[in-house]
C-alpha cells in the first residue's frame, strides 16, 4: 500500500514561502493523482491542490489559486507544494493524499472521501 510522508511545514511570517514535500515511502507516487488538503483548529478539512500523475493538469481551490503552485518529481517519487504570499488564514496541518481513481476528472472535486494513502501531515502556522 501507498504511504505518503510530509515535511516542510514550519512558522513562516505573513507574506513569506514555505514548500512542503510529500514523499512515497513504499511503492511508487507516479501512477496516483495526489492532492494536498488542510484542516485548520475547529474547521474542516479542505482541499487545496490537486496534480495528476504525470503532472500534466493541475487544481486549485480559489482562496490559494496565484499564490500556491502544485508540482512533482516521479523521478524523486515527491510531490511538491510551494506556498508563497502566505497569509494568517493559511494556517493548519498539511496532508498529501492520493486519489482512489485513476479517473482525474473524479479527483479534482477534492472531497477526501476519495482519497486514500493519507500522511500524518505538516503543521503550517503563519504569523508576526
Amino acid at each position: 500500500q501507498l504511504q505518503l510522508v510530509e515535511s516542510g511545514g514550519g512558522l513562516v511570517q505573513p507574506g513569506g514561502s514555505l514548500r512542503l514535500s510529500c514523499a512515497a515511502s513504499t511503492l511508487t507516487l507516479a501512477y496516483s493523482h495526489i492532492a494536498w488538503f488542510r484542516q485548520a483548529p475547529g474547521k474542516e478539512r479542505e482541499g487545496v491542490s490537486l496534480i495528476s500523475s504525470q503532472g500534466g493538469e493541475t487544481n486549485y481551490v480559489d482562496s490559494v489559486k496565484g499564490r500556491f503552485t502544485v508540482s512533482r518529481d516521479n523521478a524523486k517519487n515527491t510531490v511538491y507544494l510551494q506556498m508563497d504570499s502566505l497569509k494568517p488564514e493559511d494556517t493548519a496541518v498539511y496532508y498529501c493524499a492520493a486519489c482512489l481513481t485513476p479517473l482525474f476528472r473524479r479527483c479534482v472535486e477534492l472531497r477526501d472521501n476519495a482519497y486514500g494513502s493519507w500522511g500524518q501531515g505538516t503543521q503550517v502556522t503563519v504569523s508576526s
